[in-house]
């Protein structure tokens, strides 16, 4: 995406039907989600708040930098990890030199797997419906 005049980084981060456009400017470390706090939208999920924070721990950025998250689409495991994705684009736009720690770690390829279409004749994408000899 594109950098505006107040010195924000705007990236966008995808998986599955999730997509997150995420907000960077430097700040305390606070993390907004749809205009919500990270708690405030997540509830009780300390592992998503984990997945979230991996690409700003391993680049020491968790208590520099403050987001803003609009995501849509899927369920929040799969929103986290657009979040997660956003979030590592961004600090790849922000500095150059994370890209070899980010990349180590995965945070830069867009997970593409996605729910199989349902095929017809079949209950789902694979299941078969229950076979009766009599």
């Amino acid at each position: 995406m594109a950098t505006s005049n107040k010195n924000e980084i705007v990236k966008t981060g995808r998986r599955k039907c999730s997509i997150a456009v995420a907000k960077v400017v430097s700040g305390k470390g606070r993390i907004f989600v749809n205009g919500k706090t990270l708690k405030g939208y997540f509830g009780n999920r300390p592992s998503l708040e984990m997945l979230i924070f991996k690409p700003l721990v391993l680049t020491d950025n968790q208590d520099k930098l403050d987001i803003r998250v609009k995501t849509l689409g899927g369920g929040v495991s799969a929103q986290a990890d657009a979040i997660k994705h956003a979030i590592s684009r961004a600090l790849l736009a922000m500095n150059e030199e994370y890209k070899p720690i980010l990349k180590q770690e995965g945070l830069l390829t867009r997970d593409a797997r996605v729910k199989e279409r349902k095929k017809y004749g079949r209950k789902r994408a694979r299941k078969r419906f229950q076979f009766s000899k009599r």
